[in-house]
């Protein structure tokens, strides 16, 4: 995987032509919950869900850094935020991610026409 910061235009793009599709989606969020053991004190939390098939009407990217992506379906929202990096890989899946001052994984929302293996 080769992530680059994001790049707007891009990312709205591939955004765009997922609309109006079924799709699949991994969104994940962590703040440490696979490192919680080394400090017991520390609250750790996080969201997973991997090839959920959604159908969203539009999508936009907003922010300055570290941006936001909200996906509108006709029952709710799918949302992830601070997001850093993004890849569109060799199926034309959208990869972004989040990652926090250390370089490791905050946030991922993941969007593709096939399931994620």
């Amino acid at each position: 995987m080769v992530l680059e910061k994001i790049n707007v235009q891009q990312v709205q793009h591939m955004i765009n032509q997922f609309a109006g599709e079924n799709i699949f989606i991994h969104l994940e969020t962590t703040n440490g919950a696979y490192a919680s053991h080394k400090d017991e004190s520390f609250f750790s939390s996080g969201a997973y869900i991997r090839n959920a098939e959604i159908c969203y009407e539009h999508g936009k990217i907003v922010g300055s850094g570290p941006y936001r992506v909200g996906l509108k379906m006709p029952f709710g929202w799918v949302y992830a935020e601070g997001l850093t990096h993004f890849e569109i890989d060799e199926q034309d899946s959208l990869l972004l991610a989040g990652l926090d001052f250390e370089g490791k994984l905050a946030v991922a929302l993941q969007l593709s026409k096939t399931p994620f293996n």
